[in-house]
């Protein structure tokens, strides 16, 4: 329990009173009415208070009530929901690549060319960028539960007239509202907020991330059978089943998370029971249109775009991240011309994106034994800014040239016969490293070096993600089929892996130069003047996911 400040002696003026009352509203933290401001004398002592009790409302504190928070959860039940928000993340990401497998279906049917058909694929990806960013204000304000449930039931709902769609218009609109439907890691990886505090995230984090990317491959590997032996609108029907299903199991297993929610329960339990009679949550001492006004609104919405622009370290590591996940996408349209030319089936074709789940695999699991690294190296050297920032990119190092280094691989073996179709895949389980590594290596130090502006900043990281694969999915056919004459497919892949030299180089260059960086970013800088110190003297800056913000997966 955290003593309350003291109470000022009674030959204070009324003003100073005033304020200390005020003050008292803001920070002071009520556990039990023996601990009210009535009860205490100057000298912070219980004291008989005989006349009328001041009506100053208190505000609950995360501290006060931190054993009834999800915080306290018992490990197992934060896995349980660790693994539905990993099922839920999956499907949202299962929805942005299933689609493709119904491209000849979709032409056929309607009469417009499989290259048309790719804007179904497309302005699903495009939307669902704009999608989580929108999300994120409402999950902090009506709770974790009911907008992810919103969510969900709203992207379900838009499978249905997509799957029965009478034109290719209907699949266009479908789509478009079903991507913008999607709450993303605005709401999931709010939750791993939720649940564990900043320095033990990392896992918890890792294992969402994991979720998110495998979605995409997860696809084309279930599509391949689809497409064989079904109609092109059970890859609809398929997602909607997947969607329905994780949001039962989010509805029956899940409870709210969101802490601001939790602790003004908590106060209108004990104000009830006559147990603390002035104790309010947040939310209660702050009204509602102060909270969540339309100019409040706006700055959330509009912060993530702003530090893309503004912030040199977003910028790079963000385009790098965009880039890499968009090659997923545009493997995903190439994959038919490069495959055929072995004669893969279609369930053989969708069989070649495993060793990209593979790469996913790996590189999460070598992240496990590099946390523990980093976090030795943040104890041992407690005010080296290095060991604090940097040290969350020491990994990243080794293993994003394995996109470089994947792509060209993939370029140089992926001509066909009499080259055997292994080399290919080799160098897709490389960029499925890579892949994993960038968005789980950008998103730590990006949480770190942004403190509360993190998700505004991881934000933007998100959005390229899912912006630029959308953008690059329709012009990734024509681009590997036109490019370079004979030698095209082997041509447009080194082009790819020239800018990938290029962005993978800037991470050497963040890891060198991000203390000057830093410097450098007002939002850096205002977290520095913000930082405080540990009981062991050690710094240790606001580093929360999310607090009015939340990032996009």
């Amino acid at each position: 329990m955290h003593a309350l400040r003291d109470r000022p002696p009674p030959d204070v003026s009324e003003k100073e009173k005033d304020d200390t009352g005020s003050q008292l509203g803001e920070d002071a933290d009520t556990l039990h009415p023996s601990d009210s401001v009535s009860n205490r004398n100057f000298h912070g002592h219980a004291q008989v208070h005989e006349g009328p009790r001041p009506n100053i409302r208190t505000e609950l504190k995360k501290d006060d009530a931190y054993d009834e928070l999800p915080f306290s959860y018992s490990k197992s039940t934060k896995w349980m929901i660790l693994t539905v928000i990993f099922l839920i993340q999956t499907s949202m990401n299962f929805n942005t690549s299933l689609y493709s497998n119904g491209l000849a279906g979709v032409s056929e049917e309607f009469g417009i060319s499989v290259q048309e058909a790719r804007w179904g694929a497309a302005i699903f990806l495009i939307t669902y960028a704009f999608g989580c960013e929108l999300w994120a204000p409402w999950s902090e304000e009506f709770g974790r539960k009911k907008v992810l449930q919103t969510s969900l039931f709203l992207v379900n709902i838009w499978c249905i007239p997509v799957a029965l769609a009478p034109n290719f218009a209907t699949i266009l609109v479908g789509r478009a509202l079903g991507g913008l439907s999607c709450a993303g890691g605005s709401v999931t990886l709010g939750m791993i907020a939720d649940m564990y505090e900043p320095a033990d995230q990392q896992v918890a984090v890792s294992y969402i991330v994991f979720s998110s990317v495998g979605g995409s491959v997860l696809g084309p590997i279930i599509g391949g059978f689809v497409e064989t032996y079904l109609d092109w609108r059970w890859c609809i029907w398929i997602q909607l089943l997947f969607g329905g299903f994780v949001q039962l199991l989010h509805l029956l297993l899940v409870s709210e998370t969101r802490c601001t929610i939790h602790l003004d329960r908590i106060a209108k339990k004990r104000r009830k029971s006559g147990m603390a009679p002035n104790l309010y949550g947040p939310n209660e001492l702050c009204p509602f249109r102060q909270r969540f006004s339309w100019k409040e609104v706006m700055k959330k919405w509009g912060r993530p775009f702003r530090m893309f622009v503004t912030e040199p370290i977003v910028l790079t590591l963000s385009l790098l991240s965009g880039f890499s996940d968009a090659l997923i996408f545009m493997q995903i349209q190439s994959f038919v011309l490069v495959y055929n030319q072995w004669g893969f089936s279609k369930i053989q074709i969708g069989l070649a994106f495993v060793p990209i789940g593979l790469g996913y695999l790996i590189a999460w699991l070598s992240f496990l034994p590099v946390f523990k690294r980093n976090k030795r190296a943040r104890d041992l050297k407690p005010h080296s800014e290095h060991a604090q920032y940097e040290s969350r990119l020491w990994w990243l190092l080794w293993t994003a040239p394995c996109l470089p280094i994947g792509l060209i691989i993939f370029a140089w073996t992926c001509s066909g016969p009499p080259i055997h179709w292994i080399g290919t895949m080799a160098g897709s389980t490389m960029i499925g490293i890579a892949n994993y590594s960038i968005y789980m290596a950008t998103i730590d130090y990006m949480i770190c070096a942004y403190g509360p502006y993190s998700a505004s900043a991881t934000g933007g990281n998100g959005w390229a993600r899912d912006f630029l694969a959308g953008v690059l999915t329709v012009p990734a056919t024509p681009f590997v089929s036109n490019i370079g004459g004979k030698r095209h497919l082997e041509i447009a892949n080194t082009i790819l892996f020239a800018i990938s030299l290029l962005l993978v180089a800037a991470i050497y260059i963040t890891y060198i130069s991000g203390p000057t960086l830093r410097k450098k970013s007002k939002y850096a800088q205002k977290l520095a003047k913000n930082t405080t110190l540990d009981e062991f003297g050690r710094s240790r800056p606001p580093s929360r996911i999310s607090d009015r913000d939340q990032l996009c997966l």
